[in-house]
């Protein structure tokens, strides 16, 4: 059972052989754990004015300014967003978007060129269930929202990232090289289990608790 908070659902996955009625009584015996996860997206970041968002750590806040031209734009703790009101979230959306891919693919290469890892492409993308992913082929997605994440989440991303570049599985091996390239991983994914789901969700429409 798992939350999806881009789809607004609760994903149940139950095997072949298992009757509804048994799916239910689950949901059921665990509605505290749903309630708590569902509590927790309520408080995902809203892109519209006035609200205040983190940046690699920092909490910068949305100011509308309809009269200047540009898009949207981060300066001195602020996004300044221009034109009408209707479009400041995609606007917003569209300025975290380019500064992730500026950030994330420094902050790749940095530790790729450190570790002497040789990805071929990186892809910034908006995935719905992962935070990244590495190829066969060595061409590694980072999703864009890893920019509203704390540096030591992103440099273990990454890092587990460039690691399938020498192991493909998650065996013993591939953990000793995520340890070799980055020492927040215990850290990262408590980050990530508490604030994950917001993350996901930052930006869109609110969940209904009922």
């Amino acid at each position: 059972m798992r939350l999806a908070p881009r789809q607004n659902a609760i994903t149940v996955t139950l095997p072949a052989t298992c009757p509804p009625a048994q799916a239910l009584a689950f949901l059921h015996n665990n509605k505290s754990w749903l309630a708590s996860r569902l509590k927790r997206v309520q408080n995902a970041f809203s892109f519209t004015v006035d609200s205040v968002i983190p940046i690699e750590g920092q909490p910068h806040r949305i100011v509308h300014s309809p009269n200047q031209r540009g898009g949207a734009w981060i300066e001195n703790g602020q996004i300044i967003v221009c034109g009408e009101t209707a479009f400041i979230s995609r606007r917003v959306m569209d300025c975290l978007r380019h500064h992730a891919a500026r950030v994330l693919g420094t902050e790749l290469r940095e530790m790729a060129k450190a570790a002497d890892l040789k990805p071929t492409r990186l892809d910034i993308r908006d995935p719905t269930s992962r935070w990244g992913s590495c190829s066969t082929t060595g061409r590694i997605m980072l999703s864009w929202r890893l920019i509203m994440a704390p540096p030591e989440v992103r440099h273990y991303l990454i890092a587990h990232e460039l690691s399938h570049l020498v192991h493909m599985d998650h065996s013993n091996q591939f953990w000793q090289q995520v340890k070799r390239l980055t020492p927040h991983r215990q850290r990262a994914e408590a980050w990530l289990r508490h604030h994950g789901p917001n993350l996901m969700r930052a930006g869109q429409q609110e969940l209904p608790l009922a």
